[in-house]
C-alpha cells in the first residue's frame, strides 16, 4: 500500500442520534396528545388523538430528513417505521380510530422478527444490515447470536404490545410505550454487550452509547 494511502474510514455510528431520532417523534406524539387533551378537556379524546397523530407524522418525516443530512443515510428500520407511521397515522386520523396507531408497533416488531429468523435459517446475520450497526472486531458467530437475541426480543415485544393494547386504556398504553418499552429496549441492548465482548468486540471507542443506541429497536 502506498505510504500516503489512508486507511478506509470507519462507518459513522451516530447511535445516540439514531436513538434520539427514533424516540423523539414518539415523545412529540406523547406530549402533543397530552397537551391537546389538557387544553380541550377530557371530553375531546378523538381531537387530542388527531393532533397527536398529526404531530407524530410530521416528526417522523423530520427525523428522516435529519438522519439523511446528519448521518448521510436513513437506516432501513427508520424508513420502515416512517412509512408505517404515515400509513397507520393517516388511517387513525381518517377513521378517528386510535387502534390503527396502536397496531403499528406489533407489525414492525413482527416484520423484523421474521426477517431476522429468515436470515438465521440462511446462516446470515441480517441485523448487521437492518440496523446498519458496526461493532469493531465482532465475529460472524457474534453477529448470529445478536441477531437471534433481537429476533426473540422482537417477538416478545410484538406479543407484549398486543396484550397491552387489548387490556389497557390508550393513555396507559401510550405511557408504557413511551417510557417502559424504551427503557427495556436500551437495557436489553446493553445486556448483550458481555456476549459481544466474548465474540470479538473490542473495547475503547467502539463500545459506547453510540453502539447501544444503534442497536435498539424502533420505538415509534
Amino acid at each position: 500500500m502506498p505510504a500516503d494511502a489512508k486507511p478506509a474510514a470507519k462507518p459513522a455510528h451516530g447511535g445516540t442520534l439514531s436513538l434520539a431520532l427514533d424516540f423523539g417523534p414518539l415523545l412529540v406524539f406523547f406530549l402533543t396528545y397530552k397537551g391537546a387533551g389538557w387544553l380541550m378537556g377530557a371530553g375531546n379524546p378523538i381531537t387530542a388523538m388527531t393532533f397527536g397523530t398529526a404531530a407524530f407524522m410530521a416528526a417522523i418525516v423530520i427525523a428522516v430528513i435529519i438522519s439523511k443530512v446528519k448521518l448521510g443515510r436513513v437506516s432501513p428500520m427508520l424508513w420502515l417505521s416512517a412509512l408505517l407511521i404515515l400509513f397507520f397515522g393517516g388511517l387513525t386520523i381518517y377513521f378517528h380510530d386510535q387502534s390503527f396507531i396502536q397496531l403499528k408497533p406489533t407489525i414492525i416488531y413482527s416484520f423484523f422478527a421474521l426477517m431476522l429468523f429468515a436470515g438465521l435459517l440462511r446462516g446470515k446475520p441480517l441485523l448487521k444490515y437492518l440496523l446498519q450497526a458496526a461493532y469493531d472486531g465482532l465475529s460472524e458467530t457474534g453477529w448470529m447470536k445478536l441477531s437471534r437475541n433481537w429476533a426473540l426480543f422482537f417477538v416478545a415485544m410484538a406479543i407484549a404490545n398486543e396484550l397491552m393494547r387489548r387490556s389497557m386504556s390508550f393513555d396507559s398504553w401510550l405511557a408504557v410505550k413511551v417510557w417502559g418499552v424504551t427503557i427495556v429496549s436500551i437495557v436489553f441492548a446493553a445486556a448483550n454487550i458481555p456476549m459481544l465482548m466474548r465474540h470479538g468486540l473490542t473495547l475503547g471507542d467502539s463500545l459506547d452509547s453510540d453502539e447501544v443506541g444503534e442497536t435498539t429497536p424502533p420505538q415509534g
